[in-house]
């Protein structure tokens, strides 16, 4: 039984995580730790940072006039915070082979630490009464969670993540166009992947729920041995996503791998940047706040860039 005196940041190890088989229990502790230390409570969630403002016309409630930005700008702006406009968060969880990849050097798999950081967001979301959905996905969608603000929805998601890695190869240009016909609302997409696929065709999925004006945020994971390729001595690697086996001297490869990760990456940075999506990678090694930090940065930024474009044609 954990007391007031636990210190939750430590949860946020994935060696520690690691240790706690229970997804349910695990978004809880990662939620905690990252909110450990800090002056405002965890459950507030994350409405801060989805927060904008609007023009005030007639009829507004004047308790909600941003007074500290009258006074710099002397117009008046409303506050609006994601619970009165019922953000839909739709977390898309890559659930093919690859995902299944765990070093020795990891304490978790990439799809363990894709489905935490995907019950800790949804946690969070739903402690705000935002609505949350789920869909998991190789080839095509294999289980899709329609969003719900429901108190008891978190359970139904968190139980149909849990142990769903299977045989299957990623396809995301599929996975897009799956997820364009089915969101016929706005909606918020968490993209939560090793991106095992081309970078053409991913941004070509990513293009067309652009159009279709969905916000994608990617986020792209790694396993610390695909990001340093640490292998000594001849080794026999086997192909995941049905891409065959490799036998090999590491160090004649080593590189020209790492120069086509960089490539990856850089094609993805600039091509999810022209689309205005935020793209961020992670070391599943990593502590899970840095996963939340990068993510609540990048969000923020351009929350406060889109306002501050606003307050300028206003002004001008």
């Amino acid at each position: 039984m954990l007391d007031a005196a636990t210190d939750y940041r430590k949860y946020l190890d994935p060696k520690a995580l690691a240790k706690i088989g229970n997804l349910e229990l695990r978004a809880r502790m990662i939620v905690e730790g990252f909110f450990s230390g800090m002056h405002h409570s965890p459950h507030r969630g994350l409405s801060i940072e989805f927060a904008d403002h609007r023009s005030y016309v007639q009829g507004d409630d004047l308790r909600h006039i941003d007074w500290k930005l009258y006074g710099k700008t002397d117009k008046y702006y409303i506050k609006e915070y994601e619970q009165e406009t019922n953000l839909n968060l739709m977390l898309v969880v890559d659930a093919s082979e690859s995902m299944g990849f765990q070093s020795v050097q990891s304490a978790l798999s990439k799809f363990e630490y894709a489905i935490s950081i995907a019950a800790a967001i949804s946690y969070l979301a739903l402690q705000q009464h935002d609505s949350v959905g789920l869909a998991l996905f190789d080839e095509r969608i294999s289980h899709f969670v329609r969003p719900s603000n429901h108190p008891h929805h978190w359970k139904a998601i968190v139980q149909e993540m849990d142990g769903k890695v299977g045989p299957a190869k990623t396809s995301m240009e599929r996975l897009f166009a799956e997820l364009a016909e089915r969101l016929t609302y706005r909606t918020l997409i968490f993209i939560i992947s090793d991106l095992f696929d081309d970078e053409n065709d991913i941004l070509r999925g990513l293009k067309l729920l652009r159009h279709k004006r969905q916000e994608s945020v990617v986020f792209n994971l790694w396993d610390v041995a695909e990001l340093t390729f640490p292998f000594r001595g001849p080794t026999k690697f086997a192909g995941l996503e049905e891409t065959g086996n490799l036998l090999t001297e590491p160090g004649s490869l080593r590189r020209r791998y790492l120069e086509e990760v960089e490539r990856f990456q850089t094609a993805m940075r600039t091509g999810c940047g022209k689309l205005h999506i935020d793209y961020v990678t992670f070391n599943t090694s990593s502590p899970l706040d840095v996963a939340l930090s990068a993510y609540l940065a990048t969000r923020s930024s351009r929350i406060r860039h889109r306002f501050s474009r606003v307050m300028s044609k206003e002004t001008v």
